[in-house]
């Protein structure tokens, strides 16, 4: 399992270093006023493609139903470690990656960033948050995967992938962080890591909880990391080009 673990590693590391000499290629031959700026962002494409080609992974495992095993035996290692005193924090936080919760949050914060006159920022939350729905929507209904059923659970909608709740999570709180560094330099990387730790802590409630697999939210981690970072490297590499920011 190791060897295998290790040599899925190996190539996606291939896959990314390829595919961001491919894009560096194609913006120094076609689109040279990108060459700056990809140098500079270096570190958000490279997440950007990282999310990418693992999330495709996973969800090809998945699809493939390569990742069962794994996913039962580490979520019966949580159910036996984390104590059932947690139990009550963790269906708190699973709330916090509800719809009854972020979709409000969503609609407040496109609002005031409109009345504030930041069109961009506005857009880039109304947008991820909106992608993040379809895409957890579209999903379920072609995946179809049954959810954990090892221990009696609370019902909740859909097929068990990708984890909705982490999904959203991950659009809106990687969005809202973007916002933040936008708006405040100097608290981007604070942000950026609360968006991280709110997406973690609702992806573990998901797991605690028993309804969900790991790789459910796994690929949605990748899957709601990607969409607002996406939009994000997208809007500066337009600005590039048209020489004005979006705002």
């Amino acid at each position: 399992m190791l060897f295998n673990i290790a040599a899925d590693i190996a190539k996606l590391t291939l896959f990314i270093v390829c595919a961001y000499a491919l894009l560096g290629a194609f913006a120094r031959r076609r689109r040279p006023q990108w060459t700056e700026h990809l140098t500079k962002r270096r570190l958000a494409v490279l997440g950007v493609l990282t999310l990418a080609v693992g999330g495709i992974k996973l969800i090809e495992d998945v699809v493939a139903k390569e990742s069962g095993p794994v996913d039962e035996a580490i979520l019966w290692f949580i159910r036996d470690h984390v104590p059932a005193a947690l139990n009550g924090f963790f269906a708190v936080v699973t709330f916090s990656g509800s719809a009854s919760f972020l979709v409000p949050v969503a609609v407040v914060a496109a609002v005031a960033l409109l009345i504030a006159r930041r069109l961009f920022e506005a857009v880039l939350v109304g947008a991820s948050v909106i992608m993040a729905t379809l895409i957890v929507w579209g999903m379920k209904a072609i995946v179809g995967r049954a959810r954990p059923a090892l221990w009696e659970a609370q019902w909740y909608w859909g097929s068990s992938f990708p984890s909705g709740h982490t999904l959203s999570t991950a659009a809106f709180g990687t969005a809202a962080a973007l916002c933040v560094a936008r708006l405040w330099p100097r608290a981007g990387s604070a942000a950026m890591a609360l968006a991280v730790l709110w997406t973690g802590l609702v992806a573990v409630s998901r797991l605690v909880l028993g309804v969900h697999w790991p790789s459910d939210v796994l690929v949605a981690m990748c899957l709601g990391f990607f969409i607002p970072l996406m939009i994000s490297v997208a809007n500066d590499l337009r600005a590039r080009k048209s020489g004005a920011r979006y705002q």
